[in-house]
């Protein structure tokens, strides 16, 4: 695959780097078809099964059996445009149904496969998909949605599983379709800016987006991948434990690694154990994996860690923090590089170790290709991340939602509802969402920087900080804290942790109230739902 980057140029120039987009591309095509002569033999999933088992699919089966799928949903009736919702865990299965639905011009709209009825329910229903393709799990939350009778286009069930279809619901078997499909199907040739991908976003702070992605938003990501990872050659091993429903799984890793012609490694855990990570990544010889910095968390209270074979590691989806920056140096034996985006426009900004551009507590600069800079107010050191929309993994639009998509940009500019800092070397530091900053006694604090500290404290495993309202404050530094195991909740071991912020920060900065909880309310992505938290104070 053809390089986009001349990676012997000085970063420098990456601010007049422009990202060529060809005015037809197809996801489907560049991720299967060009490799399944080229690569006939070379591995491009290696799903690991609960009991070890391992089914590997190679380029050329993945082209094949995708072709073969996208003629079956021609022949139920399926047509460009339509919305098809995937409800699977990671697997083989997930790359075969998105890559078929992009052959055939449709538009995927993948779904955690943690979403219970509510949220599967609205999802489908604000999308107006009209095909699900589950498993056994998926289906049985399917049967209520459905007996509600409020989803005016749905039409089809498509089962990836084994159960029988008790209650009627399906229309067809995954495996029946794949089997009676064409293998010389012609994939639609379609713009790089025709719609593909219907992500929703987290729902941090209200009810989820449908965002909708084109073509080109696998051309905008290719840049930042190819500087972290330099896929050249293939053989690189390649793993997220972020679930593929999310444009971190999917974009960050799945298809960037799918069209340089790796080896992607599926493991659909249904609950992220770091033990098992660890000895996966052991035992399988991962090279490259981006792992979110709530699941590299978790992996900081294993004491005894396997053998590790990384060459490259990223991480994104919230701030990273100093602490767990200089654990994954350690513990891993090469630099996490961080880099930031929104699920409306992602990997915009980050670090590159190889380039010497990493500093510990910042994410870095912007990528290649990507116009990002601060929208400051009032001679604040502090702005808004704001992205130029003319970049190709901007998104197009917010499903049927015109006066949300308008006020997300600002002329040209797409606004984030991220603060952040610049220092005097152009690093940019995330702060906090602005919703997030927290203001006590005429400071404006951000949340991470406390929380940074706050794993700094030998008794914590996990942390979050939000304002409390305070008549006198205005607002104090509350923190929710997950302790590692052998510590016991006090008074006392409050007051510690108290001290310790205290002396590591500001008077201003440390929490005065913690709670010591047992889990703390994140979304499917691993991001911390502080709106739920606020409920809680």
């Amino acid at each position: 695959m053809t390089s986009l980057l001349d990676i012997n140029h000085q970063h420098s120039s990456f601010a007049k780097f422009t990202i060529p987009v060809p005015e037809y591309f197809n996801i489907g095509v560049a991720c299967a078809d060009v490799f399944k002569n080229l690569q006939k033999n070379i591995p491009a999933i290696l799903e690991i099964g609960q009991t070890g088992h391992c089914r590997t699919i190679k380029y050329e089966e993945l082209s094949e059996l995708s072709s073969r799928l996208a003629s079956s949903f021609r022949n139920i009736g399926l047509e460009t445009g339509e919305r098809i919702a995937i409800l699977l865990p990671q697997g083989i299965d997930v790359a075969i149904v998105h890559l078929a639905v992009y052959k055939i011009g449709a538009i995927a709209v993948p779904l955690s496969h943690v979403f219970q009825e509510d949220s599967i329910h609205y999802r489908l229903m604000d999308s107006g998909a009209s095909t699900l393709v589950t498993d056994d799990a998926g289906l049985a939350k399917l049967t209520q949605i459905l007996a509600k009778k409020s989803l005016s286009s749905f039409k089809n069930v498509i089962l990836a599983g084994k159960k029988q279809d008790i209650a009627g619901l399906v229309s067809a078997s995954l495996t029946d379709l794949i089997a009676k499909g064409q293998s010389s199907f012609t994939p639609v040739n379609t713009k790089a800016d025709d719609p593909c991908l219907l992500i929703y976003t987290s729902g941090t702070t209200g009810l989820p987006k449908g965002t909708l992605h084109a073509h080109r938003v696998l051309i905008g990501h290719l840049p930042g991948f190819e500087l972290h990872h330099q896929p050249v050659k293939s053989g690189g091993i390649y793993w997220t434990p972020s679930d593929w429903a999310w444009a971190g799984g999917l974009l960050n890793l799945l298809f960037p690694a799918l069209y340089y012609g790796q080896t992607v490694i599926a493991w659909p855990c249904q609950k992220f154990d770091p033990v098992q990570a660890f000895s996966m990544m052991a035992e399988y010889k991962v090279t490259n994996a981006f792992i979110p910095p709530t699941a590299l968390r978790i992996m900081r209270t294993v004491s005894n860690v396997s053998a590790i074979y990384l060459k490259a590691l990223t991480s994104a989806g919230e701030s990273l923090g100093a602490e767990t920056y200089l654990w994954c140096k350690t513990i891993f034996g090469v630099c996490v590089d961080e880099f930031y985006g929104q699920t409306e426009c992602n990997y915009i900004l980050g670090s590159c170790a190889r380039l010497n551009i990493s500093k510990a507590g910042f994410i870095g600069k912007p990528m290649p290709g990507a116009r990002v800079t601060l929208s400051r107010q009032n001679g604040e050191k502090n702005g808004e991340i704001i992205i130029h929309r003319n970049h190709p993994a901007m998104f197009l639009e917010y499903w049927n939602q015109l006066e949300a998509t308008k006020s997300k940009f600002n002329g040209e500019w797409m606004t984030t509802g991220d603060l952040a800092l610049k220092d005097d070397e152009n690093y940019i530091q995330f702060i906090g969402r602005n919703d997030d900053v927290i203001t006590s006694s005429g400071y404006r604090i951000g949340p991470v920087e406390i929380e940074d500290c706050l794993l700094k404290h030998e008794s914590v495993a996990m942390a979050a900080v939000i304002g409390k309202p305070d008549s006198l404050r205005t607002e104090i530094v509350k923190a929710f804290i997950v302790l590692r195991a052998n510590f016991i909740p006090s008074d006392e071991l409050a007051l510690h942790i108290q001290d310790f912020v205290r002396t590591k920060l500001s008077s201003h900065e440390y929490p005065r109230e913690i709670a010591f909880v047992d889990t703390l309310p994140m979304t499917s992505t691993g991001k911390i739902v502080r709106r739920l938290l606020r409920s809680l104070k």
